[in-house]
């Protein structure tokens, strides 16, 4: 493993034009496949656990699934309604819908109970999750009326036309990111290097990287179907990475650069770096990748979407890093030394590369304490993190439905005013019953009596009529329950719960060889966030596990990996911690432009465990990494940590500031649960970068000088010349 990367570095800088047309014939080669076989999208199967799950697997079975629904609501732009006008444009818009391939069935116009809107309910073919493919051409009728009928407003919602248009706002909202990350990327890189075309080269790998991932990720979709969120999880995961990678990797190429001071050619400078720098990239990639690869304990089709995302890209990217970085340093070192001997050859002198300077005053000044007194800075940094992370132990968690989407989306404006005229449309609960076909009029029955119940329920929409229906073979019976309270309500869970734990087991529950289960929006939202916090002990626990055998792995010492865990686990809680102060209550709301769901989205903490633990390894491979080779360089363990942490100081904080702002601009988002994971995962890499890195790490090792290693410890050699022929050893 150590010799791999300074094997591909070598035949790399000795091919260097064969691996940059290989790399971008592999970028190439990977998106065409990836859109020549297309993406295999996850269908409503995919989504179903629990209760709520296996009802709806009940109710398909009978033909008697959800079907993707749109509602027209018909009002007067201002006064009462003209009742003739809002039925000629009711009219019209039937008969243009029943016209539509994508059209199963249009309902009957029905006016609201204050006679000041008419609903048309437009039922759409095809399963539920093609509802927002095959929206678009209702919404062009819908149009169309309304341009037909200047004095009316008329607008159409649903869950179809509510997915598209979440979808087409996540699209604007990925594009704003991306033009608020690169120019800031570009600025740190340029700040770092000094030079354009360095400051390039970590870019250019970078959304390479993502190119050939997004590709990739194509063809896994066919092995594991796509939610529609790894996109998202490549681009937010591959510039971060893609940046970082490179970045450590250029920086060290120009530390041999400067300390060999012209003594060696620019092949020889690749192996160098790769020997310390590319062992550090693999291992790194390795930690993130078998981090990530957790989630698959989830058993859960978003979360398995999300890790096979990271895992490309992070493959994708520690490639590029091996074998066309590699490439491209030798190409731009030859232009350098072109340009010395150009210089030389017309009497000039040559500008020797001067060694950078590793720690500058605002380093200096935040490593001193960690120097001066690392007992009083480790004792102060930790309880400050654990005062942090305290505010977690109140943390809620909801699964943000589509109550929680943007406002700014009309089709969410449309349905505001839709479940305020008609109440009983905010939430429906479906029982399911399936039995043999001779017992389907004593499960009706049984049906008809729960929905009697419920109707003298305060809970339950009293003006709602429940009605039973029957799948044609008689097996399969399904009861709707409308409820006038949002999905997220107290008032829906309870109503929720009064059907699974009262009125189900007192009727259809008591009839044997029956089997039931209650569906719909809430049910799924309760039974998803039962299943997740189910599994986040598996999860949590290999993740624990697989953090501490890489370190150990990486650098033989069981205190090492304790010691990553645990500084691991006080940066994750105190980012946790800070999300619940910012997003769990209301204060923070027009400063970071959301409307709190009063709890946290349920799939953040876990997804932020898993990806930080990841992350959180390239700094911790990096930093002790140069801790690491210091004394086997001959340093003492005090000495080295010193000198490994402001060796590395300023690349970690350069590249944290590469991740903060690609996450950070996740904020600007207006999805919720996207804006959640942004901040949580900004807070941590800012928290891990420089409190953890700068002031824990620091001063935990310090106090433990030696002891840090056990069982091993580095065997110390003396500082070895730089050479200038022959063979390089691997000196990481």
């Amino acid at each position: 493993m150590s010799q791999l990367p300074v094997r591909i570095a070598r035949w790399s800088a000795r091919h260097a034009w064969r691996a940059i047309a290989g790399w971008f014939a592999f970028v190439i080669l990977c998106f065409g496949v990836g859109v020549t076989v297309g993406s295999h999208e996850a269908t409503t199967e995919d989504y179903r656990v629990g209760e709520a799950g296996r009802a709806e697997a009940i109710a398909a079975a009978g033909g008697m699934q959800q079907r993707p629904t749109e509602q027209i609501i018909i009002h007067a732009r201002s006064g009462p309604l003209d009742t003739a006008a809002a039925a000629s444009a009711a009219q019209e818009l039937t008969e243009r819908m029943r016209k539509l391939p994508e059209v199963d069935g249009v309902a009957p116009p029905v006016r609201s109970k204050d006679g000041q809107v008419v609903r048309v309910s437009v039922v759409l073919n095809g399963p539920e999750l093609d509802g927002k493919k095959n929206v678009v051409p209702l919404l062009a009728q819908t149009a169309k009326v309304r341009d037909g009928h200047p004095d009316l407003i008329v607008e159409e919602t649903g869950s179809p036309s509510i997915s598209k248009g979440v979808n087409d706002q996540r699209g604007k909202d990925l594009t704003l990111s991306e033009r608020i990350t690169l120019p800031v990327t570009l600025i740190t890189l340029l700040i770092v290097f000094g030079s354009v075309v360095m400051a390039g080269v970590p870019l250019l790998l970078a959304l390479s990287s993502i190119t050939a991932a997004l590709g990739l990720s194509m063809v896994a979709s066919h092995v594991l179907p796509d939610p529609g969120v790894g996109t998202n999880m490549i681009l937010l995961i591959g510039l971060a990475v893609g940046v970082d990678y490179t970045l450590f990797y250029l920086k060290r190429e120009r530390e041999e650069r400067a300390r060999a001071g012209g003594r060696l050619s620019s092949e020889a400078l690749v192996e160098l770096a790769a020997a310390t720098a590319g062992r550090a990239i693999v291992v790194s990639g390795l930690a993130v990748i078998v981090s990530t690869a957790t989630l698959y304990l989830a058993t859960d089709v978003i979360f398995s979407s999300l890790a096979t995302g990271t895992i490309l890209v992070v493959t994708v990217a520690v490639v590029s890093s091996l074998t066309v970085l590699p490439a491209l340093l030798v190409k731009i070192g030859h232009r350098t030394e072109l340009r010395a001997a150009h210089r030389a050859a017309r009497g000039k002198p040559v500008r020797a590369k001067r060694a950078e300077a590793e720690t500058g005053r605002v380093f200096g000044a935040l490593l001193r304490p960690a120097h001066k007194h690392p007992a009083l800075t480790l004792c102060v940094s930790t309880l400050v993190m654990l005062a942090l992370a305290a505010p977690a132990l109140g943390l809620r968690l909801v699964d943000p439905g589509k109550d929680t989407f943007s406002r700014d989306i009309p089709a969410m404006q449309a349905y505001d005013r839709l479940t305020t005229a008609f109440p009983e449309l905010l939430v429906k609960h479906v029982v399911v019953a399936r039995s043999t076909p001779e017992r389907a009029a004593q499960v009706q029955h049984a049906l008809t009596d729960l929905g009697r119940r419920a109707q003298a329920d305060p809970l339950f929409a009293e003006d709602a009529e429940p009605t039973v229906r029957t799948s044609a073979d008689g097996r399969v019976s399904v009861l709707e329950l409308a409820v006038p309270f949002p999905a997220p309500s107290a008032q829906s869970i309870e109503s929720l719960d009064h059907i699974r734990k009262d009125y189900l087991p007192a009727t259809v529950g008591r009839l044997s060889g029956v089997e039931t289960g209650v569906s719909g929006d809430v049910a799924r939202g309760r039974d998803y966030v039962d299943h997740e916090n189910s599994k986040l002990p598996l999860v949590i626990g290999f993740l624990l596990l697989a953090t501490f055998v890489m370190t150990v792995w990486a650098f033989r010492s069981v205190v090492i990996g304790l010691i990553g865990v645990a500084l691991n686990l006080l940066s994750a809680g105190a980012s946790l911690g800070l999300l619940v102060v910012f997003f769990q209550g209301t204060w923070a709301e027009d400063l970071l432009a959301f409307h709190s769901l009063g709890a946290i989205a349920s799939r953040v903490p876990l997804f932020l465990f898993v990806i930080l633990f990841g992350l959180s390894m390239d700094y911790q491979v990096f930093v002790v990494g140069r801790i690491h080779e210091a004394m086997r360089n001959g340093m003492s363990a005090r000495e080295a940590v010193l000198d490994g942490i402001s060796r590395s100081a300023k690349v970690v904080t350069s590249a944290a500031i590469v991740m903060v702002t690609v996450f950070g601009a996740f904020v600007a988002l207006h999805l919720t649960e996207m804006k959640q994971m942004g901040f949580c995962l900004a807070v941590a890499v800012l928290l891990d970068a420089v409190v953890i890195r700068l002031l824990v790490l620091p001063s935990l090792l310090l106090l433990l000088g030696d002891r840090a290693w056990w069982p091993s410890r580095p065997a110390r050699r003396a500082h070895a010349a730089v050479p200038t022929t022959g063979p390089l050893q691997n000196v990481g």
